[in-house]
């Protein structure tokens, strides 16, 4: 009988054990989050749909256990979608500048997994990192980066559906439920904002899931459908084109030079930077063309940003590599998309005076295509 018994034991405890280690990646992470009593969603510098619906989808699990929660970034959020983005879902986003204003000692990273872009980043170890770019960070009690996901959206829209949180049609929830991150809201039902920014964000990412797109993004829209507000989500999806955007488009196509299926345009000097990202990615859609790079110039610096749809060029990485060979210049990104700054440097005449450039140095784009290539 005792040896019965033993066995018995065993069985329930090898049973508990593999299903604790093969729990959804949801049910990991909210014990993670209950057992604290606030925290801090972190985003990355100048948050784009994606960071910020991820961030609004872990407020809500947060707000699930009882935890308080402030969500923070660093930078700005500038770019007109951006924008747009939050200023229609209207979330409650904190700005910093330094480690000592993050709202909780622990800090939750959503797309992007090492703190970047403020004072005292190097001191932050966070509790948790969830993500979809390459990078080494971790988080001390739980890390999910999947670098083969579209959307760091999908991923959260994955945890949300692990825990049991139901989307249903924005006609059938009461205006209460309505809350961006759900604090007064029946935590078991997705808020309409909340499934209208998680869907923009996995949309962004993907280009309408046109690149980058694996099954896992498909199935992540279609759990959210149901519940999308689509006037809503049309309002952040079709906003105002500015009329600097339009003209740096143009000069962006005017400016452009092809080598293969490469293509390289520089923009000249810009005020609104936003607009190189949106340039990039008008010229990634030309015949022919399976990488594209724009760069623009304001204040010292060159800000890059690239475009891939090809299976051979890594973006992120190169661009990176062309920084790595530039003091203080900083680049990164994925395999689909990718940017960087570039401080302007200064000309040395033949008299050995130095005359400040407005722009790259000439052999800027010459560097950039051996990247794309991969001579660099």
């Amino acid at each position: 009988m005792a040896t019965i018994l033993g066995i018995v034991a065993v069985s329930i405890s090898l049973w508990l054990f593999v299903s604790w280690i093969y729990r959804p990646m949801g049910e990991r992470l909210e014990p993670v989050l209950e057992t604290r009593e606030e925290i801090a969603i972190l985003m990355h510098p100048n948050p784009d749909p994606d960071a910020m619906a991820s961030a609004m989808g872990i407020a809500h699990l947060a707000s699930m256990v009882d935890t308080e929660y402030t969500i923070q970034y660093p930078g700005q959020i500038r770019h007109q979608e951006n924008r747009v983005f939050e200023n229609v879902l209207d979330p409650d986003f904190d700005r910093i500048t330094r480690a000592d204003e993050i709202a909780a000692d622990d800090v939750v990273l959503v797309d992007h997994n090492t703190p970047r872009g403020f004072e005292g980043m190097d001191s932050i170890m966070p509790i948790a990192v969830i993500d979809h770019h390459p990078g080494d960070g971790t988080g001390l009690d739980f890390t999910d980066k999947r670098t083969n996901y579209g959307s760091c959206a999908s991923i959260v829209t994955e945890y949300l559906r692990d825990v049991g949180v139901t989307p249903v049609a924005p006609s059938d929830v009461d205006d209460d439920l309505g809350d961006v991150e759900g604090k007064d809201a029946d935590t078991t039902i997705l808020p309409p904002n909340l499934a209208v920014g998680l869907m923009y964000g996995i949309h962004s990412d993907t280009e309408q899931l046109t690149s980058g797109a694996i099954g896992a993004d498909y199935e992540a829209a279609s759990y959210l459908c149901q519940g999308v507000d689509e006037k809503l989500l049309g309002r952040i999806a079709s906003p105002e084109i500015d009329t600097e955007i339009l003209a740096i488009k143009g000069r962006a196509f005017s400016n452009r030079e092809k080598r293969g299926s490469f293509l390289i345009s520089d923009v000249g000097e810009v005020n609104n930077i936003d607009a190189i990202p949106q340039a990039v990615d008008e010229l990634i859609r030309l015949e022919g063309v399976t990488a594209a790079v724009v760069h623009g110039s304001r204040g010292g610096m060159t800000h890059v940003s690239g475009r891939s749809r090809d299976d051979r060029v890594d973006i992120g990485a190169a661009l990176e590599a062309v920084a790595a060979e530039v003091p203080e210049a900083s680049a990164g990104g994925h395999s689909r998309m990718g940017g960087g700054k570039f401080p302007i440097p200064e000309l040395v005449t033949d008299g050995g005076n130095s005359d400040p450039l407005t722009g790259p140095p000439p052999e800027f784009n010459d560097d950039l295509f051996a990247a794309l290539e991969g001579d660099i």
